[in-house]
């Protein structure tokens, strides 16, 4: 075929010199930019599939530096608390050295005094000073809001983590199905004969000691030796009916539940001396009952008056009155509480909710044994008020080291368990995720610089054969006797 209006070999070359150019073009974005992908159609699929987690990758990472932040401000919290737990220890310190009476002079007494409202005036102000970003930690803003507190049925309360959900307030019902008991033992004066001497040996969770009484002692004496040793042994005598001291007296353990007991023996044979249980069965010894509540309908046990209840929509501890016994009480959450994000998605299965109590004065101890602000000069429970006001002032002091300690303990479980590792479970999913997406997006420069050499001799090829079909119409010039 001779023809020259329609070069079909020319067209052909340049059709494929223009697939291999842009080739070529396409190597070389993918090299400069360093993305497989940089526009849609390079790889749909792949597009929407590197976008996805590109998006996750974003949320993982927030929820890495969330957790770190997190970690952050509770250690900030937890200075502050060590600070706050050293002058509680130093306050138990001077309230020991203040009971020893008969070593200080009146001005020492003072001077202690002074100490120990200086240190309480410094809690108070550790717990209202203490800040992060402009946000306080101690002084029960983080703290959760609840109504409907009812203080004659619980001296305190420690809401320490709700998830609310969808809900705009958790109701809490607490039901006390057990309460809580003292160790006692019932003795009547017919148990020993007339005439009689009598010498018992009575024991509690404190310590032991020994009482000695003649024939003819009444039982106002006997109540009245055993409770001026109540502080040493842990034992408190009452009568059977106040009002009737022929009655008989009741031995009992100044505090409640299990781990509380009170013995009575004869001596010195170490025989019963005809002490009765509350059925009325002999015996020498008797512990006390730990209370049980159902919150929620869940089952909460404790530590005599002391009850917990940790599930994963509510986490409380709370202390029963003395004299509430049997009954329920209901309350609502209604907000508050510190609420960390440590997942990359906004739902309650990635958040976490907790509360930071105030560890103000007036906030530290329980209606039972009274509060720290009480042992400042001049209040009910002052060091310098006396050997028994200085015995309550110690009480109240070892439940505030106690509250300050579990919420340390607290917080120090939150950061190791629940902070500490969501980083490293975040940590191997944000490297797994990032491993993905650059599998789809990245360039292998190994794969792409190939193929940039085949598209460059391509290229140059198809350029010399566009030249040589350009030529070929040339030839007819041979048939025109040229």
């Amino acid at each position: 075929m001779a023809r020259i209006n329609t070069n079909v070999p020319a067209i052909v070359a340049q059709r494929t010199l223009r697939q291999t150019q842009r080739d070529l073009q396409l190597s070389l974005e993918r090299l400069s930019s360093g993305l497989r992908i940089n526009r849609g159609a390079d790889d749909p699929a792949g597009l929407i599939n590197s976008e996805t987690l590109r998006a996750e990758i974003a949320g993982v990472d927030k929820a890495i530096s969330n957790s770190q932040r997190a970690i952050n401000i509770i250690a900030t919290t937890e200075g502050a608390l060590n600070e706050v737990a050293a002058l509680l220890v130093d306050i138990q310190g001077l309230i020991v050295e203040t009971a020893n009476d008969a070593a200080l002079s009146d001005e020492e007494k003072r001077a202690n005094q002074l100490q120990i409202d200086s240190a309480i005036e410094s809690i108070t102000r550790i717990a209202n000073t203490t800040t992060f970003a402009g946000r306080k930690l101690l002084n029960g803003s983080l703290d959760y809001v609840t109504s409907g507190v009812d203080t004659a049925a619980l001296a305190t309360l420690a809401v320490t983590g709700v998830q609310f959900g969808t809900a705009t307030f958790i109701p809490v019902d607490i039901v006390v199905t057990t309460s809580a008991q003292k160790g006692e033992l019932f003795w009547r004066n017919s148990a020993v004969p007339a005439g009689q001497n009598i010498a018992i040996e009575v024991q509690g969770t404190k310590g032991v000691t020994t009482f000695e009484w003649g024939s003819g002692v009444t039982a106002a004496r006997i109540l009245a030796a055993v409770n001026m040793e109540s502080q040493a042994t842990g034992v408190e005598a009452v009568y059977i009916n106040s009002a009737n001291p022929a009655s008989g007296i009741i031995f009992r353990s100044t505090g409640y539940g299990s781990d509380q007991f009170v013995s009575i023996r004869d001596l010195p044979t170490g025989d019963p001396l005809g002490t009765v249980d509350a059925l009325g069965s002999a015996k020498v010894r008797d512990e006390g009952q730990d209370a049980i509540a159902l919150v929620n309908g869940a089952t909460a046990r404790g530590r005599g008056l002391d009850l917990t209840l940790n599930t994963r929509t509510l986490d409380v501890n709370f202390t029963l009155r003395e004299d509430f016994g049997l009954g329920s009480t209901t309350f609502a959450i209604t907000g508050g509480g510190a609420l960390f994000q440590l997942g990359p998605d906004v739902s309650t299965n990635q958040q976490v909710n907790i509360g930071v109590q105030s560890v103000a004065a007036t906030k530290l101890g329980n209606a039972n044994v009274g509060f720290l602000s009480q042992i400042m000069q001049g209040q009910e429970f002052e060091v310098m008020g006396g050997p028994v006001k200085a015995s309550r002032a110690s009480d109240i002091i070892e439940v505030a080291i106690r509250q300050v300690s579990v919420l340390r303990g607290r917080l120090g479980a939150f950061e190791r368990n629940a902070l500490q590792t969501n980083i490293n479970s975040l940590t191997i999913t944000m490297e797994n995720l990032t491993s993905s997406e650059s599998a789809i997006r990245d360039t292998d420069f190994a794969a792409e610089t190939s193929r940039l050499t085949r598209s460059q001799i391509l290229v140059n090829a198809g350029t010399s054969v566009l030249a040589l079909a350009n030529t070929t119409s040339q030839s007819v010039l041979s048939l025109l006797g040229r």
